[in-house]
């Protein structure tokens, strides 16, 4: 598994360990190679950006590989250099991962994308068989599909190329991002249009069913793309109100996107003013899954009871402090 130290990664080490698996979690340092250990997982040094590292790391016979490794920048306004890594863990990587999965035997491959690769240019609902529709941003994730695929058919490997919703959880990053902004009153909620009143719907995923999810994948033996969200799409206003509700925090404001570029950049504004909604119907069906937050307001709950009780944040009246 590539991306095992992660936010998915270091719950699907967990996951698959729990189901019975032997798991080799790739890690690049000695910070890295305890997460994995601590998952439950066997560490090995590997990174994907250097190719002879990762034909050490995979043993021969490994029933399946998963690519689960990123390195999205937590910046507000990014820039092309900002995601230089992950465009290339997303393109060279997957050749690098595919091939070392093919000499060492492996039967299958999952491959982490996103959803909003096919989001549709009105902000509608789509599925696994809608026309693609990328940036600068998603461009490299589509690419790292189309060269898992070919991968499969050259290496006669089983590929399953599984698009994920927009993740969030207690020790994400920017999840807490949204946390303090709410509640310090520093995130709007974004909209297109003039007055910033049109909202994008979005596809969520709790990390947590995510990994799952992964699991699932990695066990079965449907192949093709598919798409990993949870079962509601939501409007981004009721999504932050939510939070903001869950945080005893004040409604957030609105602003509209035009102005927001000033603050945040095009790619953050792209990103809240496009709406990419989307259903798991296929994915439940071939999969036998479903997850355990089912929508947003179980899985924002969830979030913010582990924030209270590992000390992340703290009630003092009626208001939220946030710790460290």
């Amino acid at each position: 598994m590539a991306g095992a130290t992660g936010v998915l990664g270091h719950r699907l080490v967990a996951e698959l360990d729990e189901r019975g698996h032997d798991v080799v979690g790739l890690a690049r340092d000695d910070a890295g190679a305890a997460t994995v250990r601590d998952a439950g997982g066997e560490p090995a040094r590997g990174d994907l950006l250097e190719p002879t590292s990762i034909e050490a790391a995979i043993p021969d016979g490994v029933g399946a590989v998963v690519h689960a490794a990123t390195a999205i920048p937590t910046k507000t306004k990014t820039t092309a250099a900002d995601w230089e890594t992950t465009d290339r863990l997303r393109r060279e990587g997957t050749e690098t991962l595919t091939a070392a999965a093919a000499d060492a035997g492996a039967d299958r491959y999952v491959q982490q994308s996103i959803v909003w690769v096919a989001r549709q240019p009105d902000g509608g609902h789509f599925d696994v068989d809608s026309e693609t529709h990328t940036d600068r941003v998603t461009a490299s994730a589509l690419d790292g599909e189309r060269i898992a695929a070919t991968a499969g058919d050259e290496h006669d490997l089983d590929v399953v190329n599984l698009r994920g919703g927009w993740f969030y959880s207690h020790d994400g990053g920017h999840t807490r991002q949204f946390g303090e902004g709410l509640s310090n009153r520093r995130l709007p909620v974004v909209g297109s249009g003039l007055l910033g009143r049109s909202d994008a719907t979005v596809s969520l995923l709790h990390a947590d069913d995510a990994a799952t999810g992964f699991a699932a994948a990695v066990e079965g033996d449907a192949t093709g793309t598919y798409h990993l969200v949870d079962d509601q799409p939501v409007d981004l206003a009721d999504y932050f109100s939510e939070f903001a509700d869950a945080l005893d925090a004040p409604s957030p404001m609105r602003m509209p996107g035009w102005l927001a570029k000033r603050f945040v950049g095009a790619d953050t504004v792209r990103f809240l003013t496009n709406g990419f909604p989307t259903s798991n119907d296929r994915f439940r069906r071939d999969f036998d899954w479903e997850p355990a937050y089912p929508t947003y307001r179980e899985g924002i709950d969830a979030v913010v009871d582990r924030w209270l009780a590992d000390g992340t944040v703290e009630r003092n009246g009626g208001e939220i402090e946030w710790q460290g």
